[in-house]
């Protein structure tokens, strides 16, 4: 089990340098903000790589290329937080590959979040923002088609009632997967 107390302490160490990350990611951040990054090792393509050192942490990212949102049927306009993709390798913990996403929202109890690539279709599993894979296989089956995927779409719902589809890239993924995972090789 431990996926939740993975993702939460991941969560506590990430919350000051998500917002960092984001904007980096979306090229909207001033040369003050862009500083606050210094932990950014590498970008490729539409990923970019992570680490941390205490503890060690190497992750990718990446924001959606497009986001939809609907209410009963109809396409809405909403306001969400960050709404991120990353792969996590966090060698004290044991921990290699792990898939996390993070809606921008609070998602609704005992509704499916689904993961697809390319038609491939993975559940997620969720505790308030946070979703994520139900086992270290799982993770690994979703690495696997997002190294050989094109794209990753990810549709969930709100407390609300709000459905939600994100569109990531997967381009630049298997570059900047393999830099975390031998940064924190452990």
């Amino acid at each position: 089990m431990g996926r939740p107390e993975n993702l939460i302490g991941a969560y506590l160490m990430l919350k000051t340098v998500i917002s960092s990350v984001a904007c980096v990611l979306a090229l909207l951040c001033s040369a003050a903000s862009a500083q606050e990054t210094s932990n950014r090792v590498a970008a490729k393509t539409d990923w970019s790589m992570f680490e941390e050192s205490s503890p060690k942490e190497c992750w990718a990212v990446t924001a959606p290329k497009q986001t939809e949102a609907k209410r009963g049927g109809k396409l809405v306009e909403v306001r969400r937080g960050k709404i991120l993709l990353f792969v996590f390798h966090r060698p004290e913990s044991d921990v290699k590959g792990q898939v996390a996403f993070t809606g921008g929202y609070p998602f609704a109890k005992d509704r499916p979040i689904t993961l697809n690539i390319d038609g491939a279709d993975f559940e997620l599993s969720a505790d308030g923002e946070w979703a994520w894979p139900p086992s270290p296989s799982d993770d690994a089956k979703i690495v696997a088609a997002m190294k050989r995927g094109a794209n990753a779409v990810i549709t969930a719902q709100s407390k609300r009632g709000t459905a939600t589809k994100d569109t990531f890239s997967l381009k630049g993924f298997t570059a900047m997967y393999t830099k975390s995972e031998k940064r924190c090789a452990g």
